[in-house]
C-alpha cells in the first residue's frame, strides 16, 4: 500500500492530477486507513500510468476511461477517431498561425497583397495616415464585394502612383481634406486633377451604391472633397 505521493511520483504526475482524475471519475479513490490517509495499490499506479499516457497522447479526459475498458478493437477505432479530430484541430491551428503571422504584415489580413502594397506605397509618397486608412477601408470592402472590378481598379492606381504629377496632385487631394469648401486652393486643384485624369484610359464604371457604402466606411467625404467632385 503506497501513498497519494509516492503514487503520483511512480506514475510521473502531480499530486494535484491524481485528485482530479479522482474528481473525474478516471481513478478510483480508495478509502482512508485509520490514520486518514489514502493508500493505493500497484494497480492504481498501473491505472494512472495509462490514464497519463493517454491523456499525454492528446485522448480527451473525457474519453480516457472508454478506452481503458475498450477491447483491442474498440481501442484502435477510437484512437483512428482521436487522431483524425487532432489532425483537424492541428489544421485549425495551423491556419490559425497564418492569419497571426499576417497580423504582424498589418494590412494584408484583411486585403491582397498587391492591395497592402499599394498602401504602402501610398506611405512612401507622403500620404497621411488618415488617408491612408480612408483607402483601406475602401479597398476592403471593395476586394469583397466587387473583387474582378477592383483588381482592375487596383492595378490602375498601382500604375498611377508611378506617376509624378499624380503623387503631387494625390498628397494635395489628401491635404484638402480638411480645408474649407470656398478655399481658392481647390479650382486650381480640381482643374490639375481633371487635366491629369483625361489622359487616363476610363475604368470599368463602378457599382455606384457599392461605391456609395464604401466610400461612407470609410469616412472618406468631407466639404471641400465635395467642392472638387463638383469642380
Amino acid at each position: 500500500m503506497i501513498t497519494i505521493g509516492q503514487l503520483a511520483r511512480y506514475a510521473g504526475v502531480t499530486i494535484k492530477a491524481v485528485r482530479h482524475y479522482h474528481k473525474v471519475g478516471l481513478l478510483e479513490e480508495p478509502a482512508r486507513d485509520h490514520s486518514g490517509y489514502r493508500r493505493y495499490r500497484a494497480q492504481d499506479a498501473v491505472d494512472l500510468v495509462k490514464i497519463r499516457t493517454l491523456a499525454e497522447a492528446g485522448v480527451p479526459l473525457a474519453r480516457v476511461k472508454e478506452l481503458l475498458a475498450a477491447d483491442e478493437e474498440e481501442f484502435a477505432s477510437a484512437i483512428t477517431e482521436i487522431d483524425e479530430a487532432l489532425r483537424r484541430k492541428e489544421e485549425e491551428i495551423r491556419v490559425a498561425r497564418e492569419r497571426v503571422g499576417r497580423l504582424r504584415a498589418g494590412n494584408s489580413l484583411f486585403l491582397s497583397s498587391d492591395a497592402a502594397a499599394m498602401l504602402k506605397r501610398l506611405k512612401e509618397i507622403g500620404v497621411s495616415e488618415r488617408g491612408v486608412e480612408m483607402e483601406r477601408d475602401v479597398w476592403v470592402l471593395m476586394q469583397t464585394v466587387a473583387p474582378d472590378e477592383a483588381a482592375v481598379w487596383l492595378a490602375d492606381k498601382t500604375e498611377a502612383l508611378e506617376d509624378q504629377e499624380f503623387q503631387q496632385i494625390y498628397r494635395e487631394y489628401d491635404e484638402a481634406f480638411g480645408w474649407s469648401p470656398d478655399d481658392p486652393r481647390l479650382p486650381a486643384l480640381a482643374a490639375r486633377a481633371a487635366a491629369w485624369m483625361s489622359t487616363r484610359t476610363e475604368l470599368p464604371l463602378a457599382d455606384p451604391e457599392i461605391t456609395a457604402l464604401a466610400m461612407e466606411a470609410a469616412g472618406a467625404s468631407s466639404p471641400a472633397w465635395n467642392r472638387m467632385a463638383k469642380l
